[in-house]
Order: structure tokens, then sequence, then C-alpha cells
């Protein structure tokens, strides 16, 4: 299967526009850090803002945004967000003021929001269902990479060459992503069996239509809820890992960095397997990774709190395992929704899903931060750990009920295309 996929070249020219523009994303968001926190000495409020910035308008706009990706070309949607975002990352080296700075990345996260599901469907296009599970691992994998080899990457070049040269770098790799998916195949439309082309339906029919979607798929509204509580509370201690390192009596000025690095390399090589083993249950794989997540951060509190000398071995080992377990997570989801989603919705349901994610993604931190600073960070730790355990064995229960959930639903299409043809 994965062979066959490496045979597919329209899915290989999607993947290397997305390791591009990957890598030319996390050139750019290290630049403007060092542009607004260095140069500009701009207070932690002004500086949390950045993210801020690109972030709000993925989390307000995903749902919109993903009725424009289901309404119009795909394809022609990605190359203007590519082109568009070229431009906007290029007008950075003129910015001499940090509102022309948050305009910029807000305008910038309201087109990521577009590109995210425009890409999704057109990777449903691209590659047949029974291929998904292989395909979703492999952009996983390519994520993974970005986010390892981009921030190293990045702070070398802007060490030697500046952040100007770095905003020209980043604006370049938009451009190539954008000539890449000009040389995607034009994609037939959509038919839908029983839909009236004559009535044209409003933003707000489509969107009853896509949560609709998801509302009626019970293991993809239990998928999509265990992954947002699953990503609050990864941001939520993510956030402060620095803070529980400082816990520690003797530890490495590096373990910081060597903690991300092992939890980017455990969520590629949880790409690497699934890729490899597409026959497996995603819902219990999904609860596997939610308890793999909670163990981890649980122990990492507790061997901080009994402050455990070889801080590095094993800080580098449950950030592997807590990194392999949100792999376990999110591609299964992923794959899930790609395959139980009809091509002309994939649109608005991954429009939903981005909003969600990125919302845990703003919210997590915030409110990690202050249950830090009111509990302390160990104990914020354990809680959220044991919690995600919890909520794991829960879902685990009741597992059964939940996947006849998605066999209902798909007997239940099968009737109705059934009854249309018939």
């Amino acid at each position: 299967m994965k062979e066959q996929i490496f045979k597919n070249k329209g899915f290989l020219t999607l993947m290397v526009a997305q390791l591009i523009s990957g890598l030319g994303d996390w050139l750019s968001i290290v630049a403007i850090m060092t542009l607004v926190g260095l140069k500009w000495d701009s207070t932690p409020l002004e500086v949390s803002f950045i993210i801020l910035s690109l972030t709000i308008p993925m989390a307000l706009f995903g749902p919109f945004a993903g009725i424009i990706a289901d309404r119009f070309n795909r394809k022609q949607l990605l190359i203007f967000s590519d082109i568009v975002r070229a431009c906007l990352i290029l007008s950075l080296t003129w910015a001499n003021s940090l509102s022309a700075v948050y305009a910029c990345l807000f305008a910038i996260g309201f087109l990521s929001a577009i590109f995210i599901p425009a890409k999704n469907g057109m990777l449903k296009e691209l590659v047949k269902d029974v291929q998904m599970k292989s395909a979703m691992s492999i952009s996983s994998m390519i994520d993974s990479m970005t986010k390892v080899l981009g921030p190293l990457v990045s702070g070398i070049l802007v060490t030697v060459f500046g952040t100007k040269i770095i905003f020209t770098i980043d604006s370049a790799s938009f451009f190539v992503s954008a000539i890449l998916i000009m040389f995607l195949p034009k994609m037939a439309k959509v038919v839908v069996e029983g839909q009236d082309f004559h009535k044209k339906s409003s933003f707000k029919e489509d969107f009853i239509e896509g949560m609709q979607r998801i509302q009626g798929n019970r293991l993809l509204l239990v998928g999509l809820s265990l992954l947002g509580v699953c990503l609050f509370i990864l941001q939520l201690s993510d956030s402060q890992i620095i803070v529980l390192i400082r816990e520690l009596s003797h530890a490495s000025p590096d373990l910081f960095g060597l903690i991300v690095t092992a939890a980017g390399l455990g969520t590629l090589f949880a790409g690497m397997i699934l890729a490899k083993k597409t026959t497996y249950h995603a819902f219990r794989l999904i609860l596997l990774g939610v308890f793999g997540i909670g163990a981890s951060f649980s122990l990492m509190a507790v061997l901080a709190g009994l402050d455990l000398p070889f801080s590095t071995l094993w800080g580098l080992v449950l950030g592997f395992s807590a990194g392999l377990s949100a792999g376990l997570v999110f591609i299964p989801f992923q794959a899930t929704v790609q395959v139980d989603t009809p091509v002309h919705l994939t649109g608005r349901v991954f429009g939903v899903v981005n909003s969600v994610t990125t919302t845990a993604t703003i919210v997590g931190p915030l409110i990690g931060g202050w249950l830090a600073t009111i509990y302390g960070v160990i104990p914020t730790f354990i809680v959220t750990g044991v919690l995600l355990i919890v909520i794991s064995i829960i879902g685990y229960v009741f597992r059964n009920k939940i996947e006849r959930g998605k066999r209902d639903v798909t007997t239940s299409e099968q009737a109705a295309q059934r009854t249309t043809s018939s």
C-alpha cells in the first residue's frame, strides 16, 4: 500500500509543497520572534500577541473558511493563498511597527485557515480511501520533520543572515509551493446524488450541513472532542515544561530544547509506523495515545518533584513517549475524518476541526500559566495527566458503543445510496 501511494504523482507533489511551505513557516516564526522580542525589545505581552495574531483568525474563521474550500476550486484557492501569503511575508521586511506586524500576521492566519481545509479537500480528491491512512501518516511525518528541522535551521540562518533575508526566503518558499500546486491535476467537479444544483445554498445552510455531518457520526464527534481536550492539555502542559525544568537542581540548559526535539521525533516515528500498518482500529489507537500523553506528563512531573538525577535521559524518553502518543491521537483521527467525509464536505468538516484544535492551542497556554501560578507546576502536570488517563479509560469502556455509531452511519448512508439509485 505504501509503495502504491508513492506512485501517486499528485500526492507527492502536494507533499513536497507542504514540506517547503512548512519549513518556510518555521523560518518566519523564529525571525519574527527575533525581530520583535530582541531587536525591538518588546514586552512579553507584545510578544505573545505574535502567536495570537496568527491563531485567532484560524480559530474564528475556521468553519467559514471550510465552506469557502468546498464552494470554490481548491487548487486555485491553494495557489491564491500561497501567493498572497508570500507577498505578506515579504512585506515584513519593511515593517517598522508592531501594529503592522500584527495586521500582516492576522491576514496570514486567515489565509492559512482557508489553505488547511482546501489542502485536506485536495488530498481527498487525489488519494483513494484505501490509501488514506498511509497518506495522512506521511503528511503527519512531514509536519513533524518541519517542527524538528525548522527551528534548528531558522536559528542558524537568523544568526548568520539576519531577519530580513529570512523573510525573503520564506516568501520564496510560498511561491515555490504555489508553482508546485499548479502542476496538480485538474479535478473533476464532484457530483452528489440527490443534490439540486439549481438551488444555491447559503453559507448558513452549508455550515449546518458540515456540523450535522460531524454530529451524525458518533466516532467523529467523540474523536473531535478527545482531540480538542487532548490538544488543550498538551498545550497547557507544553507551555509550562520550561517552568517544570526549573524545579530540577541539576538540569542541563539544553533540556527544554531536547525534550521538544524528542517529542517531534516521537510523532515522526508514529507516522512511520502508521504509514506501514494501515489496518488499525482508529478509535482504540486514539485512546491509547490519550493514555500515553497523560502517563508521560504525570510521570515527568513526579520525577521532577523527586528531583531525580539523569534528567536528560528520562526527559528525552518521556518527551519521545509524549510525542509518539500525540501521533497516535492526531494521525488516526485525521485519517478517519478523511475516509468518513464525502469529498464535497471535506472543507467544512476540516474547517470545524481546525477551529477546534486552534482554539485549544490558544486557550491551553493561558489556562496552563494560570493553573501553574495558582497551584504550582507539578500539581498541574499531575492532575491534567491523570485526567487524560481517566478519559482514555472511560472511552475504552464505551468503545464498542462509540464504534457502533460509525457503523450505523455507514449502513444508513449505503441504504440511502441504494434508494437513490433505484
